[in-house]
């Protein structure tokens, strides 16, 4: 019944076929636009995109991990700064954040995504997966900070990129992104605090 990618776009197996994938996420970010998160579908974007489901699932194997990609195109403007010190490098970074879940429709479309994982178990191990890769780099700003000698060396950069994680996913759960510089600095002081040498 499903109908094969339109013509110039046919899938090659588990490899993504870079075209398909591209005219599929495009069709996932239009129909967002249009629907919101609530009438966000995989049936509706394979409509869009002229693509069949099994496609979909084989390279995205749920709604939340098409979305993560979906996110993961839209958040262009997060930086991961190496100017130094770890304060200000990790302040940047979280201003960024905040910023762009703010000021774009990323922010509803993370919380969605959090809120989907709660109950559905392939949304959870997409965020999970999500997660540890931007724990990883995130949690490079610190390692350059021992590397630099400005940290102690027995610091672990995952759990400082946790925390301030942390902070800003209760900002984001709480529809608190307006922090403004000075309360969002004096948050970062805080978590920094124990690293420094």
């Amino acid at each position: 019944m499903e109908q094969t990618e339109a013509e110039g776009r046919r899938s090659i197996g588990a490899r993504r076929n870079p075209e398909s994938a591209e005219a599929i996420l495009e069709a996932a970010e239009a129909v967002l636009l249009e629907s919101g998160y609530a009438g966000f579908s995989i049936e509706a974007v394979a409509r869009r995109a002229r693509a069949g489901k099994p496609t979909i699932y084989r390279w995205w194997p749920s709604k939340a991990a098409l979305l993560l990609d979906v996110y993961h195109r839209q958040k262009r403007h997060v930086v991961f700064p190496d100017n130094g010190p770890l304060e200000e490098d990790l302040f940047v970074f979280a201003r960024s954040l905040f910023a762009q879940w703010h000021g774009t429709p990323v922010g509803e479309i993370f919380r969605s995504i959090i809120a989907e994982a709660q109950s559905d178990p392939k949304a959870a191990r997409a965020l999970e997966e999500y997660y540890a890769e931007r724990r990883r780099q995130s949690g490079r700003i610190t390692e350059r900070a021992i590397a630099r000698g400005e940290a102690r060396p027995d610091t672990n950069p995952q759990v400082v990129a946790d925390l301030v994680s942390s902070y800003a996913w209760t900002h984001l759960l709480t529809n608190r992104l307006d922090e403004d510089d000075a309360t969002l600095r004096a948050a970062i002081r805080t978590v920094v605090r124990g690293a420094l040498a």
